[in-house]
């Protein structure tokens, strides 16, 4: 053996592979530059531009305060000793001791019914602080994916609290029970990166979230333009080179799967972006970017919980489906839905990730090919129902599961926000939302006059032909800027 690869105490034990280990810091890390700066770009930019910073920094806050909640307590609540059969008992990942040691994902084996083991604990090639690292990028994405649901209008203050509470009390019991070793896990459920664990709970909670916080204004929702289409493209490029570690980390290992992983991920969302695109030329006479970059994202939403576990040709018929389903959800069903009307979901996150989410868990119970499944599953001869045999059941466990994702979101969120009402609005006064950005944070996106700033004749005054400033008449003129050469 080459003596790059030899152990070396303390630095590399004999249990440590360091090509494992170096893919999945770099998976890490590409499903972190998702997040930060991806979304944080994203959000920034799809948004009218009174409310650039106020939509960046809500993603840049989550990012942030999700990383020092799953090193304290949220981690081995999600990964490690079960408390309940849905949740883990919650405790530091800080100690040396652990971190420095095999990774356990989960800390738990499978066994038959009889009590003879099927399946042992799964131990990755590397260290704990990779999986710890790995797993907060994935919670970090769900909460910030679920702040797309209610821009524009959520009291800063309330999102601030919000963050920790939602990823204890929700996110926690959803990773746990169908990752960590929980009774989704052990009963089978098929969710090989996040479908249902991030896309159908963040699409759920934050439609929920939009409930109870209320309404954009009436002139918001009526006129929402992004305010930087270009800057926007480089968000959703970020995030759709990231989710080749989003999905090629999910074996945790660089193996056979995780290349089949990258590959229909990437497929799924060409897939899914064309057919939403035809969709729009089609019944609108045009293309448009942002329903590309929707139909590219409903394809790389659908894809996640099977991507390891289905062949190509089935991710190119899972594009067709989530580049069509859920544009039909968004563009014709949400106009006929007095439900869907009423609640403002700012950029339509239930239609993106809990629709697409949905589909995708469903189509693995349909796809999930059995010689695949075997590679990463704990529970042996698990396929989907397009194979026979048990697959009508697989199929079954599926729709079960994301009842129980949908039912948990719906409640663990609703006791969230009412919680938090009672010590700090959830909704922004309407004083501040009329003007954005300068009256919740004291800055704006760009050095450009207009779009909600309120006229101060104090701060915009005039100058006069011997150079003096003077104050404006004409505080309720027409809006511009003066420059003396």
């Amino acid at each position: 053996m080459a003596s790059a690869y030899q152990e070396q105490l303390p630095a590399s034990p004999d249990w440590l592979n360091k090509g494992d280990n170096a893919w999945q810091m770099t998976a890490a890390t590409l499903v972190g530059l998702q997040s930060m700066p991806g979304l944080v770009i994203l959000y920034a930019s799809i948004v009218k531009k009174k409310w650039a910073v106020n939509s960046a920094f809500m993603a840049l806050y989550a990012f942030a305060a999700v990383l020092i909640c799953w090193v304290l307590v949220c981690y081995r609540m999600a990964f490690g000793d079960q408390l309940l059969p849905f949740w883990g008992k919650g405790a530091p990942a800080l100690g040396q001791k652990y971190l420095i040691g095999q990774a356990k994902v989960p800390e738990t084996a499978h066994y038959y019914k009889n009590g003879k083991l099927e399946k042992a604990m799964e131990t990755p090639f590397f260290p704990m602080a990779s999986i710890v690292y790995f797993q907060f990028t994935f919670a970090a994405i769900t909460m910030i994916l679920l702040a797309g649901s209610v821009l524009g209008r959520m009291n800063i203050k309330a999102w601030m609290a919000f963050v920790p509470l939602w990823l204890i009390f929700s996110y926690t019991v959803g990773a746990f029970s169908l990752w960590g070793g929980g009774f989704l896990y052990h009963w089978g459920v098929i969710d090989y990166s996040g479908g249902y664990v991030i896309h159908l709970s963040s699409g759920i909670a934050g439609f929920t979230a939009a409930y109870w916080v209320g309404p954009r204004l009436k002139s918001d929702r009526e006129r929402f333009p992004p305010n930087n289409v270009l800057l926007m493209l480089a968000g959703a490029g970020l995030l759709w080179m990231g989710w080749s570690g989003f999905n090629g980390g999910a074996p945790y290992a660089a193996n056979t799967a995780s290349s089949i992983a990258v590959l229909n991920t990437n497929i799924c969302a060409a897939t899914s972006l064309l057919v939403w695109t035809s969709l729009d030329v089609s019944f609108f006479g045009k293309p448009s970017v942002v329903g590309a970059v929707q139909g590219m994202m409903t394809g790389l939403v659908c894809i996640t919980p099977g991507a390891g576990l289905v062949q190509s040709w089935a991710a190119i018929v899972m594009g067709m489906l989530s580049g069509s389903i859920p544009w039909v959800s968004m563009m014709i069903l949400h106009k006929k839905s007095s439900l869907l009307q009423k609640v403002d979901d700012t950029l339509g996150v239930f239609h993106t990730h809990a629709v697409a989410g949905l589909l995708g868990g469903l189509l693995t119970g349909l796809f999930a090919e059995p010689t695949l499944c075997n590679l990463l599953l704990p529970v042996t001869n698990s396929r989907g129902a397009f194979y026979g045999g048990s697959g009508g059941v697989q199929f079954l466990k599926q729709l079960v599961a994301a009842l129980f994702v949908i039912g948990w979101n719906l409640v663990s969120t609703t006791i969230i926000l009412l919680v938090i009402q009672l010590f700090i609005p959830l909704r922004m006064p309407d004083e501040q939302l009329e003007i954005g950005d300068d009256a919740v944070h004291g800055e704006e996106a760009y050095a450009l006059w207009g779009d909600g700033e309120k006229y101060d004749p104090t701060r915009h005054g005039t100058q006069n032909n011997n150079g003096n400033s003077s104050v404006s008449p004409y505080v309720s003129g027409a809006r511009g800027v003066t420059i003396n050469l």
